[in-house]
C-alpha cells in the first residue's frame, strides 16, 4: 500500500461568494471541499501557473489586436467610401437654380430626419451593408484574382 503523507490543516477566510462557489463545485463533482481547495492552491502556486496565465493573456491580447486591426481597416474603408461618394456626388450633381435651391433648403430638416430614421431602422434590422458585401464577394486567391 502506498504511504500517505501527513497533511497539515490550515484555516482560511473566504469571501461568502467564493465559499458558495466552492461548496457548489464540490457538490457537483462529489469531491471534498478540502481536495478542491488544495488543487486550486497547488495550481496557483505551481511554477508554470504564471506562464499559463501569461500565455492566456497573450492569446487574448492577440485576439484583441486582430479585432482592432479589422476595425481600423473597416473604418478606413468606410471613410474612403464616403470620400469617393462625396466627390462623385459633387462632380455629377449640378447646382440648383435659386428658386429650387430655396425650396430644397426649406425641406432640409425634414429630409435629414427621414434619413436618420431610415438609418436607425437599418441598424436595428440586421446585417449591415458591409456584412452583406463581404458575404457576396468571392474570396481572393494568392495573386489577387477571384477564385
Amino acid at each position: 500500500m502506498a504511504s500517505r503523507r501527513k497533511k497539515t490543516k490550515i484555516s482560511a477566510y473566504l469571501d461568502p461568494d467564493v465559499m458558495t462557489m466552492l461548496v457548489d463545485y464540490a457538490a457537483r463533482r462529489n469531491q471534498p471541499q478540502s481536495m478542491i481547495a488544495e488543487a486550486a492552491i497547488a495550481s496557483f502556486l505551481s511554477p508554470d501557473a504564471a506562464e499559463r496565465r501569461e500565455a492566456a493573456i497573450g492569446k487574448r491580447l492577440d485576439q484583441l489586436d486582430r479585432r482592432m486591426m479589422r476595425l481600423e481597416r473597416d473604418l478606413g474603408i468606410a471613410v474612403e467610401t464616403l470620400a469617393v461618394f462625396v466627390r462623385f456626388w459633387l462632380t455629377t450633381t449640378p447646382a440648383l437654380p435659386e428658386p429650387a435651391a430655396q425650396a430644397a433648403r426649406a425641406k432640409t430638416a425634414e429630409r435629414y430626419e427621414a434619413f436618420v430614421t431610415a438609418l436607425g431602422r437599418r441598424l436595428v434590422k440586421g446585417p449591415t451593408l458591409r456584412q452583406e458585401i463581404s458575404e457576396d464577394i468571392s474570396p481572393m486567391d494568392g495573386d489577387g484574382m477571384q477564385s
